[in-house]
């Protein structure tokens, strides 16, 4: 294989990084390697770039300027001086810095391109990035300067900056340092560019696909917390499971609709609080926020699944402009356009803010004690004396709404640059920087959720006549004990809330909620 992750290593080849590659450098500190084969393939495409370099006629990257600039030849002398200026000119972000398994994914998956023998760099400037990604040594990128097209220009040249030694960057200590510095600490030396390098460096997709990859595994976990907390909310409301038979679900095949029901009925499996949604106030269905559920979640997960195709695809691409083709043609595209990333990163946005907003109708309706069929007001122990859960649901609407803002999409937006030669772009990083966001809004959220199921679970409990049988669901009992060993607080008179919302959102952010439900019902979607 030419890509592989063993033991803590990723060996990298002329094909494709994998998602689990991404994740195993980015968040997980793993060693990279170049392949003996790709090294091979970097030195014969640059034999290539050097053959052009050495012809009188212009080629654009090798031998001109760049965008609107573009029509001026660069004599041979000038031409390092030239790479040089690209990458510090570009070198132009601004705003808070970027999370540091951000800055590490661009740079593998800008690694990955220059691996692929379709840039036309030296194989030591591959070297060097991967010597960098392995010290730990980290450039410090800007949240602004990417409009999404001719690459996640800005970021990917502060990262270009640090391969010449020059500007910032947190050392494996997470102090920021002169990157000089830092390198001649770890026994690197800088490149000094040659054609087409700095160019190379700078012109992909790698920052917003990177965020795109991160947060398909974030949510792919996330969809699993919203059937285990949509399954207790439906338990504490003595809904009916019936909803959720396989067959009611075959029968409009959407894959994720099926897959979210099938997860909920199974940590429902042994309930004796489902199906009494006839004892006290008989209704003849549950509430939408309940009985479509799985729905909701279900086109989220199909979504998912398509963002995941689309990462694929350019995870197996080698963006860059010009190209060097196997055919030995060098060649001008568009290929740097950001749109299909970006159109996904604005897809899950959107999935994400509907997700979080029928968690947040299953809470408030755990709260009212007119619709939450004999639990008390906001889950209080003494009613008016205390408050019960009133505010956490407050922090969970207002999370819902930023999430609702988040989910306008960037991608419908495009502002011209470089005198208008540069004249419809993706938006695409900033499209990614948000989903960022909403996922992580989206996990408080459901941590808020968890925390009130639970304790509405608890209040049923005490409330049972049965005594020492639990009415709880085998799966649900688990996923509220283990929140508890979280340090997630049961009912009782109200206490300082915020550390529990907070453990919850830990316990949800690290799969211990999903965790603890398999050990019950065995793996789940």
């Amino acid at each position: 294989m030419d890509m592989q992750n063993v033991e803590n290593v990723v060996v990298i080849g002329k094909a494709n990084v994998g998602p689990a590659d991404v994740i195993a450098v980015a968040r997980g500190n793993a060693r990279i390697e170049l392949s003996a084969d790709s090294v091979a393939e970097m030195t014969a495409s640059r034999a290539r770039i050097d053959a052009l370099a050495a012809e009188p006629r212009p080629v654009y990257g090798v031998s001109t300027g760049f965008g609107a600039l573009a029509v001026r030849h660069i004599s041979p002398e000038l031409r390092a001086q030239l790479q040089r200026s690209l990458v510090r000119s570009h070198a132009a972000g601004m705003g808070p810095q970027v999370e540091r398994e951000v800055t590490r994914a661009l740079m593998l998956l800008r690694l990955k391109t220059l691996a692929s023998g379709r840039t036309g760099v030296r194989p030591v400037v591959a070297e060097t990035m991967a010597a960098l990604l392995n010290a730990q040594i980290t450039p410090v990128v800007h949240e602004f300067g990417s409009l999404g097209c001719s690459g996640d220009l800005a970021p990917l040249s502060h990262c270009a900056l640090a391969l010449m030694g020059e500007g910032l960057a947190y050392g494996p200590d997470g102090e920021v340092r002169e990157t000089g510095e830092l390198l001649a600490a770890a026994g690197i030396t800088p490149i000094e560019l040659a054609e087409k390098e700095g160019l190379a460096l700078i012109n992909g997709t790698d920052g917003m696909l990177g965020m795109l990859v991160m947060a398909c595994a974030d949510l792919g976990r996330l969809f699993t917390v919203a059937d285990i907390t949509a399954a207790m909310s439906l338990e504490a409301l003595l809904g009916t499971e019936k909803v959720l038979q396989p067959e009611l679900h075959a029968i409009r095949p959407h894959p994720g609709q099926a897959a979210s029901a099938a997860n909920m009925f199974k940590v429902l499996e042994g309930s004796g609080l489902t199906g009494h949604h006839q004892d006290d106030a008989p209704r003849v269905q549950d509430a939408y926020s309940i009985r479509c559920a799985p729905q909701v979640a279900g086109a989220g997960r199909d979504t998912l699944t398509h963002a995941q195709l689309v990462a694929d695809r350019e995870l197996a691409a080698a963006v860059d402009n010009p190209v060097v083709l196997p055919d030995g043609r060098v060649e001008s595209n568009g290929n740097f356009h950001g749109a299909p990333v970006a159109y996904v990163l604005d897809f899950l946005a959107i999935a994400a803010a509907d997700l979080g907003s029928i968690a947040e109708r299953r809470t408030d309706r755990l709260l009212d004690k007119n619709r939450s069929h004999g639990l008390p007001p906001f889950l209080a122990d003494d009613p008016g004396l205390d408050s019960g859960l009133m505010i956490a649901q407050y922090t969970q609407a207002a999370l819902v709404s930023e999430n609702k803002r988040l989910a306008v999409p960037a991608s419908v937006d495009s502002i011209p640059s470089s005198a208008m030669q540069e004249d419809h772009v993706s938006m695409g990083w900033s499209a990614a920087r948000k989903l960022r966001q909403a996922v992580d809004n989206l996990a408080r959220v459901l941590a808020v959720e968890l925390v009130a199921s639970a304790r509405a679970l608890e209040i049923r409990t005490y409330s049972h006549t049965g005594e020492g049988a639990s009415p709880l669901a085998p799966a649900t009992a688990a996923a509220v004990a283990a929140a508890r060993a979280a340090g997630v607080a049961g009912p009782g008179p109200d206490r300082f809330l915020a550390p529990d919302l907070e453990a919850a959102y830990q316990f949800v952010r690290s799969g211990g909620l999903v965790t603890a439900v398999e050990s019950v019902t065995g793996p789940l979607a």
